[in-house]
């Protein structure tokens, strides 16, 4: 639903928006108030909450395990997209933003475009849609798919034949999980299913057992046991199952924001939910958008974005069950088979989506010991990990970034 604030000559479109969660007192928090605010899906109606896919990294919520703060891909939103609208006096005419939500990859994605009149504005909208759509049906790890085909067929040992965009994520998988040390490791969709996250519903079970985790640890599934020769693809360890759920979000926003920029958009937002790509600018002002608290409601801290810059965000609140009162979360160290420890929340900026997506779930799995290195590895200057004690570990790049909008900010750790 959109609603249209006509004002003089000028007229502004937007999603209609739930109402905000509260946010601390004291420090900046309170001016977020005067704000927009695109909230993560977990303030949305639990039938949105389905379906993400192996691309999306949210369950839904059940009645008895409210998830999260993050988002319907990573369980609603951990990044808080804000954009600043202060109101001006008087009948000052201003260049139109059009802001719609749409379903696409399993979640609600907020599109906003700046300077575009709503007939190409609603055209772009579409295009972005369906080429978003196609992504998430290509590539869902449990429904039938052309990766549940392209699964089938290396289970089997047959060699298969993939199409121009298929060679293209399974290259930059092999690519991303070699510069990881396959911490980031797409092959390990076993290991996943195991624990039940191959599924639309929250696991309700106890854990796998020992020994079912243990064989699949010992048989060490990783994208180098991948030969894609031309446009065959082959593996030599049939334990293998691709799961991209790790970075088909990240890649399906890099395609967004290419057909946006083929339209001739080039001030733009697309925010999958809480993971995004910033284009641009809105006018005289840079995009500026919040990172959600862990542990808390509301914000934790916020930034401006760059003329070109994804933020990505991984957390052990995205998606998740419980049993006899401990946490198991989605994200899957592939060494151990089991839910890796040593971080609630990574945040990564890069101004390629595909590799801030996969990037956030290796610095993840790294844990506050082994970030820093893994960071680096991935050619990534901007990051920040939160462990389980509120402790903010940053690189020296992205704390000249962040503005802490807590009341009293967190114990901080500035690595170079």
């Amino acid at each position: 639903m959109r609603s249209h604030n006509v004002g003089c000559a000028s007229r502004t479109i937007m999603a209609e928006i739930p109402p905000s969660p509260p946010f601390s007192k004291g420090g900046t928090v309170s001016s977020l108030v005067r704000s927009m605010l695109f909230l993560p899906s977990s303030f949305v109606p639990p039938f949105f909450k389905g379906g993400l896919g192996g691309i999306s990294k949210t369950a839904p919520q059940t009645k008895q395990n409210n998830t999260r703060g993050k988002h319907p891909m990573r369980f609603p939103g951990f990044i808080l997209f804000i954009i600043w609208c202060f109101l001006l006096p008087g009948c000052e005419q201003r260049p139109q933003v059009y802001q719609q939500q749409v379903l696409a990859l399993g979640t609600l994605v907020d599109i906003s475009l700046y300077g575009v009149d709503e007939e190409k504005a609603a055209k772009a909208i579409t295009a972005v849609t369906h080429k978003m759509e196609a992504i998430h049906h290509d590539w869902h790890a449990w429904q039938p798919s052309k990766l549940t085909y392209i699964n089938e067929q290396l289970e089997t040992g047959n060699t298969v034949t993939l199409n121009a965009e298929q060679q293209t994520l399974i290259q930059n998988g092999i690519e991303l999980a070699r510069q990881s040390n396959n911490l980031f490791n797409p092959a390990a969709g076993k290991l996943i299913a195991l624990w039940g996250f191959h599924s639309d519903e929250r696991p309700d079970a106890a854990p796998p057992a020992e020994s079912d985790i243990a064989a699949l640890v010992v048989a060490a599934p990783t994208m180098s046991d991948l030969k894609l020769d031309a446009d065959q693809l082959s593996s030599n360890n049939t334990e293998v199952l691709i799961d991209a759920g790790g970075y088909a979000k990240g890649y399906a926003v890099d395609q967004a924001i290419a057909e946006l920029r083929k339209m001739g958009i080039n001030n733009a937002i697309v925010n999958a939910g809480g993971d995004l790509r910033a284009i641009g600018n809105k006018g005289k002002r840079a995009w500026r958008i919040g990172i959600r608290h862990p542990r808390q409601p509301g914000v934790l801290a916020s930034l401006e974005t760059g003329q070109d810059e994804s933020v990505f965000t991984s957390g052990d609140y995205e998606r998740y069950f419980e049993y006899r009162g401990q946490r198991f979360h989605h994200i899957i160290d592939p060494r151990s088979g089991r839910p890796a420890r040593g971080a609630s929340s990574v945040t990564i900026i890069h101004q390629d989506a595909t590799r801030a997506d996969a990037a956030a779930t290796a610095v993840f799995i790294a844990g506050a010991k082994h970030w820093r290195e893994t960071a680096r590895a991935m050619d990534i200057t901007e990051a920040m990990l939160i462990d389980h004690e509120g402790t903010v570990y940053m690189t020296e790049a992205m704390s000249q970034r962040i503005r802490f909008e807590t009341e009293t900010p967190p114990k901080t750790i500035i690595v170079p």
